[in-house]
């Protein structure tokens, strides 16, 4: 079973979304990890980079998969963790704390899942 933090809101392509504000941090969530398994390499979008929710704006390979990191909301973003792309096996570790990947100044209303509804989707 996968944690899913109930502070968190989510998206159908495993992220998990930490709204602060108009800043969003975003990861991908354990289930999406632990399906992956080691993730070896991290593709991130550049600060300043226009995300549209539902666009692919990096990827996440792992020694099973490449993965595709989708934006769940629209917005720019503000900062990228450089960590996980120097120490990808993070994601694996610590997928809501020091496994973030990017965090967006936020646009919009995003449609994101709530902890139920995401567990549900997961049939947890």
């Amino acid at each position: 079973m996968s944690a899913v933090p109930a502070d968190l809101q989510y998206t159908a392509e495993h992220e998990w979304v930490r709204l602060e504000g108009d800043v969003a941090t975003v990861g991908i969530t354990q289930y999406a990890a632990d399906a992956l398994g080691d993730v070896v390499y991290v593709d991130l979008p550049k600060v300043g980079a226009a995300l549209a929710a539902g666009s692919i704006v990096g990827e996440v390979e792992s020694t099973k998969s490449v993965g595709e990191l989708y934006a769940p909301l629209d917005g720019e973003v503000v900062e990228a963790n450089s960590a996980v792309v120097d120490a990808p096996e993070t994601i694996n570790s610590d997928p809501y704390g020091e496994g973030w990947l990017v965090k967006v100044r936020v646009s919009g209303a995003p449609a994101l899942l709530s902890a139920d509804e995401y567990r549900a989707l997961i049939g947890e």
